[in-house]
């Protein structure tokens, strides 16, 4: 064999081979399913991309006392108007887990994709008000 068709094999393998490499790391979806919780922030944030970054707290409690947190991305717009009427509420939300992060799909690796249920009503208030 020629030292050009060696050459070429071996940059097709490698190109191959990174072409995998960031399917497997960026696209590939490593878990899916849904988280529930109160949704206690959502806001778009980002210096150069800016994108949908929120925070549910779920039910429960770690052994340090710490409440249980699902940080989490949007990239739809629809989902994110949808969230952003429900500061407060109980949500239950549908993700997918990436391995890895891309910069204009979000700051963390759990895409939320949609919203499965909102619960608690728009005239209701978690605190409140003072009885004289």
């Amino acid at each position: 064999m020629n030292k050009r068709k060696i050459l070429w094999t071996i940059a097709t393998v490698l190109f191959l081979a990174l072409v995998i490499f960031i399917y497997w790391r960026f696209y590939f979806v490593y878990a899916e399913g849904t988280k529930a919780g109160l949704l206690n922030t959502f806001q778009k944030k980002g210096m150069l991309f800016k994108t949908w970054e929120g925070k549910v707290i779920q039910s429960g409690f770690r052994a340090n006392v710490q409440s249980n947190e699902f940080d989490f991305s949007v990239t739809s717009e629809s989902v994110a108007e949808k969230l952003l009427r429900c500061s407060g509420k109980e949500v239950e939300l549908h993700y997918k887990r990436y391995i890895g992060t891309l910069p204009w799909r979000g700051l963390e690796r759990n895409i939320v994709d949609s919203v499965y249920e909102i619960r608690g009503a728009a005239t209701e208030s978690i605190i409140a008000p003072k009885q004289p």
